[in-house]
């Protein structure tokens, strides 16, 4: 966001309006928000996230034990979606082997 808020001001604003425009309409209570935010930030590798909802989560009652068990949920829903598109992308490898099959795309 800095470089936009820098560059691009008018894009950085409407997120902003956006961001406020969803916590007055959440459907969910804040612990949950924190936990569904703190996941996306670890699946998006995003430090100053997951630094964040972490706290958030905490502060919204969460236990470390809870944040653990997100933690993990997430590291096991990664590796299944990592085997399921592997497996997708590869499911003609013998006729990759036998190079009947194109790498790339011309």
């Amino acid at each position: 966001m800095r470089i936009l808020e820098e560059w691009f001001p008018e894009f950085a604003k409407e997120l902003g309006k956006i961001d406020e425009l969803y916590k007055q309409k959440r459907l969910i209570d804040e612990k949950t928000y924190q936990f569904i935010c703190f996941a996306m930030a670890i699946k998006g590798r995003s430090a100053p996230c997951a630094r964040k909802h972490f706290k958030g989560a905490l502060k919204a009652g969460a236990t470390l034990k809870e944040l653990a068990y997100i933690m993990a949920l997430v590291f096991r829903e990664s590796a299944g979606n990592d085997d399921c598109w592997v497996h997708d992308v590869l499911e003609d490898y013998k006729e990759l082997m036998k190079n009947n099959v194109q790498c790339c795309p011309k």
